[in-house]
């Protein structure tokens, strides 16, 4: 299977922003390792602080056959346009989050991608990547995660 991770603005800065919130590892190098723990699948990494490309990635790769994890950073909060990227496309998503999102700030607890998702994985830190691709996977299989 192939797996698409699409990454939104400020991940980049993962490892040196905020890393009480964030953790100090990279994100870079979280899923360089990541990916060596599932060869027998390809991971595509894309990461933006643009909206459009971001839209632009998801309208891209959502109609193959795949799962898409997604990390829409502050996006996840305000971007109607990655929602109705999301709400058309044929591939599964699942929403992504390092932090939860739902003990942080009042405006972080509300997701406008949630509705148009598989399902959302929040609060396990960079390890949140790893759940939702076991889940992905464990359900392309026909398990129930």
């Amino acid at each position: 299977m192939v797996i698409h991770i699409i990454n939104g603005p400020n991940l980049n800065l993962v490892g040196i922003r905020e890393p009480e919130v964030y953790g100090s590892q990279s994100l870079d190098q979280y899923l360089a390792g990541l990916i060596g723990l599932y060869p027998e699948h390809t991971i595509d990494v894309f990461q933006s602080n643009i909206e459009g490309e971001i839209v632009d990635r998801l309208q891209q790769v959502g109609f193959e056959d795949c799962g898409i994890v997604l990390n829409a950073g502050g996006y996840t909060h305000t971007s109607i346009a990655i929602a109705d990227a999301v709400a058309a496309i044929t591939a599964p998503v699942v929403e992504v989050h390092i932090s939860n999102i739902y003990s942080r700030e009042p405006f972080r607890r509300r997701s406008l991608l949630s509705p148009m998702c598989k399902g959302i994985i929040a609060g396990f830190g960079l390890d949140s990547y790893r759940i939702a691709l076991t889940a992905l996977l464990s359900n392309e299989s026909g398990q129930t995660t």
